[in-house]
């Protein structure tokens, strides 16, 4: 378990001491894919990390929409402000694929937060690094047009990747979710961008074209 621990970056810089007490208090659980994790208001139990397999984290509109807010993959980890608020579940989570997470129960981490100051500090960095996130989320819905937000997601894999040709993390419809517009907005854009040769995309497979393009598009200084 503890070579499994330190594949999270959270984790990774912690003493094997303070990895055999985590191993002892977590949990490691399996989901297919399609099932529940939680749902919106259930109690905030506890917090979850990656091991194999991705998670969509999402809302439901009044209206039945859905939003997807984030996907994590491997290495990640997810509902972590369970441990300090003691608060419901703010969102739904749902395995996308096949998923081996570890659990870690809430009142037995925070009785470990209370032994070990330097998990803390790496939790509160994390949630630091969330808040930026759904910050940045905040604002690409509000203020930009679909086109940017596509551009700024396509650029934003290249950088996690580091590299021009990469595959899609989430299928088109997920897509569409994550960005706050219909398939067939989407499809549309995204038939734009090949006609401009910013993008070629063949399934899950894409390849940017004109980096430098997609970047004015992404900040508004080019519309297609």
């Amino acid at each position: 378990m503890q070579k499994k621990l330190e594949m999270f970056p959270i984790f990774s810089s912690l003493p094997r001491e303070y990895l055999s007490k985590m191993e002892n208090i977590s949990q490691i659980r399996r989901y297919p894919a399609g099932k529940s994790i939680f749902m919106e208001n259930d109690p905030g139990i506890g917090f979850y990390g990656i091991i194999d397999g991705k998670i969509k984290i999402f809302k439901i509109s009044p209206l039945g929409k859905e939003h997807i807010l984030h996907i994590f993959g491997p290495g990640e980890v997810f509902a972590e402000v369970a441990v300090f608020t003691g608060l419901d579940f703010p969102a739904n989570a749902l395995a996308l694929e096949d998923s081996a997470l570890v659990f870690f129960p809430r009142d037995r981490f925070r009785t470990l937060l209370s032994e070990n100051p330097d998990l803390s500090l790496s939790l509160l960095g994390l949630m630091s690094v969330r808040l930026r996130q759904l910050v940045a989320k905040v604002e690409e819905l509000s203020l930009k047009e679909v086109p940017a937000r596509l551009a700024t997601h396509l650029l934003l894999l290249r950088e996690n990747t580091g590299r021009d040709e990469f595959d899609l993390d989430v299928n088109k419809s997920q897509l569409a979710a994550m960005l706050g517009t219909i398939p067939e907005t989407l499809s549309r854009v995204i038939r734009k961008m090949k006609d401009e040769d910013l993008i070629r995309i063949e399934g899950s497979k894409v390849e940017l074209l004109d980096v430098q393009s997609l970047g004015q598009l992404a900040v508004g200084e080019f519309r297609l």
